[in-house]
């Protein structure tokens, strides 16, 4: 039987009503756009008629522990696994930025159909990034024609230690003979295509490219499904070898490269993993807001009361920084490959973190309701708090991406020669009406380490002198003092990181690297925040040029390592203003919010 895809009038922007444009908006990037075609296509979420996308089928297939009915055809229908395979092979997928937008559309809504898709996109990248014409040929047809893959990288006994993998590809002949057991592995049960990471010799360990349907159905079997607290529905399974013959030209790239394919490709998929807690953020925020100008006490609204205020703004806030982050990292797969590493699990790290904050604060908001499996939002709010906890355990847990980010930090506090390009890197990065180039998959781009190199760290005291002379003349009255203060105070905090890093050479490991790397990722959100303001404040004008935004940023950044910082409350209108008319008008929470004419 046809399932019966629901199609819905699209909107110019994410979240806009029809018929309204904007200059500005008309000028963004093109994964702008299109995220807002598949935000109108998919339809309102709160919307109890708006088909397998609703809170309310979301929530009704939950309780099955089933994906909605028609969720999948509806994405597939729109075209959206176009966007895990790359133009020249038939799919669409120009630059990771676009995959980010899209992402986060679907994930305010269902993270679990989110994560489906990216355990895809986790597997098919070697192949991408390395595999010969037919590997990539033949996956991208597969993909094209809606076959999910996966990656078996996981063991049950070794975790993240993948040089203790036991599975193995003994080489006879042409042939590889494959034994080993992949659990757990999202996709393992209904995906097709299945790179493997196996032993191909004493030290050496190789990505090799299974497909399914070319084995004797006597020499595989998949795993259980694994039950979970969150993403009930998504295929959590395994995948078992004994003897599986496959041809040893299925062997993704170089024999032996397999560890160094696998942690550049995890650089590419934990990037995309932010846009799973922006849309998350968005979500919750969202039912908190409606519900603090719904529900009633003590005569008024419950927004009126100061804590309830304060958890909202904040959170609203804490999105916004997210999209500083976020953005330029998903740009920087096209624009500055080699900068990934680092910035890859900086953003792998702190967005996740902040959307877990957010998802609390906003319990906080809804109390006993945000505690029920119905009511607000039909209960989708303790299936988005389940959900989005897999986001900081997904590709390197919180402290294996500090880990990396601590083990870089003591090549980064003496910066390199610079090469002149730096601005235009910068600009390049963070300007969202630039488009950035498109992505031609060629794994050598990709590094293991930045090799010293950390164009927004390392440049913080000319950025913050360019901030605070665009801020003297062209911000709104008090934002440059304030900017001034607040500068000083950031400079502190790099000090005393760089301070702790010098006095503890060769320390990359121990509980203090480590929280100097968690410093260093809040520096690089600071850093980012201003960015974002410096190369977007002429072509969005309003109330983003004007800066108290920028402002308020940099004070809950602060607030992290200093709790007693206040928000400046003259500068808090103009951001409530833009949460009211975003939830009104049920259009993403965003800086485009405060753009002129937005």
């Amino acid at each position: 039987m046809e399932s019966k895809v629901p199609v819905h009038p699209v909107n110019p922007a994410p979240g806009r009503p029809s018929g309204r444009t904007a200059p500005v908006l008309e000028a963004l990037s093109p994964a702008h756009r299109i995220a807002a075609d598949l935000d109108g296509y998919l339809g309102d979420p709160m919307e109890d008629e708006a088909g397998p996308f609703s809170y309310k089928a979301i929530v009704e297939a939950e309780e099955r522990d089933e994906l909605p009915p028609g969720a999948v055809d509806a994405v597939r229908a729109w075209g959206f696994p176009k966007y895990l395979v790359p133009v020249p092979l038939g799919g669409r997928l120009t630059t990771l930025e676009e995959l980010f937008f899209v992402t986060r559309g679907i994930s305010r809504r269902s993270v679990t159909v989110a994560v489906m898709y990216g355990s895809g996109l986790l597997a098919v990248n070697p192949v991408w990034l390395w595999g010969d014409a037919w590997q990539r040929k033949t996956v991208a047809d597969g993909v094209l024609r809606g076959d999910l893959a996966c990656f078996g990288v996981s063991e049950a006994d070794h975790g993240s230690d993948v040089m203790a993998s036991e599975s193995e590809a003994d080489i006879q002949g042409d042939d590889l003979v494959l034994t080993g057991v992949k659990w757990p592995v999202g996709n393992a049960t209904r995906g097709r295509f299945v790179t493997t990471y196996a032993k191909t010799g004493p030290r050496d360990f190789s990505l090799i490219l299974v497909d399914k349907r070319e084995l004797d159905p006597a020499v595989w079997s998949t795993l259980p499904p694994v039950r979970t607290v969150g993403l009930r529905g998504h295929d959590l399974s395994g995948v078992a070898f004994s003897g599986a013959r496959i041809p040893a030209e299925r062997v993704i790239g170089r024999r032996g490269s397999g560890l160094v394919q696998t942690l550049k490709t995890l650089q590419i998929t934990r990037t995309a993993i932010a846009a799973l807690s922006v849309g998350t953020i968005d979500a919750v925020v969202r039912i908190g807001m409606e519900y603090a100008r719904q529900r009633t006490l003590y005569g008024s609204d419950i927004y009126k009361i100061p804590v309830i205020r304060d958890h909202l703004l904040k959170a609203h806030l804490d999105l916004l920084i997210a999209e500083c982050v976020a953005i330029p990292v998903a740009r920087c797969l096209t624009v500055a490959p080699g900068r990934l590493s680092l910035w890859s699990s900086i953003a792998k790290y702190f967005v996740p973190v902040i959307g877990e904050e957010v998802v609390a604060s906003i319990g906080t908001v809804l109390a006993a309701r945000g505690y029920l499996r119905e009511g607000v939002a039909h209960g989708v709010f303790q299936k988005l708090q389940r959900d989005h906890a897999i986001a900081s355990i997904f590709e390197g847990t919180t402290h294996v991406n500090l880990a990396n980010v601590a083990g870089q930090l003591p090549y980064l506090i003496e910066p390199p020669q610079e090469t002149g390009h730096e601005d235009e890197l910068l600009a390049d990065l963070f300007c969202w009406t630039r488009t950035p180039p498109p992505w031609e998959p060629d794994g050598r781009m990709l590094q293991l380490t930045n090799e010293g190199r950390d164009e927004v760290g390392q440049r913080f005291e000319e950025i913050s002198e360019e901030v605070l002379t665009a801020a003297n003349t062209h911000a709104a009255p008090g934002v440059a003092a304030e900017l001034k203060d607040l500068m000083s105070g950031i400079g502190g905090l790099r000090a005393k990181v760089e301070a702790g890093i010098r006095a503890s050479e060769g320390d990359t490991s121990s509980v203090a690297a480590l929280a100097r790397a968690k410093r260093y990722c809040e520096l690089h959100a600071m850093v980012s925040c201003m960015l974002t303001w410096l190369h977007n404040r002429h072509a969005f004008g309003g109330r983003f040029a004007d800066g108290e935004w920028l402002v308020l940023c940099l004070q809950r950044l602060l607030q992290r390592a200093q709790p007693d910082i206040i928000l400046s409350e003259e500068f808090l209108p103009p951001l409530e203003d833009a949460m009211f008319r975003a939830t009104g008008e049920r259009r993403w929470f965003s800086l485009m919010s405060l753009a002129e004419d937005e």
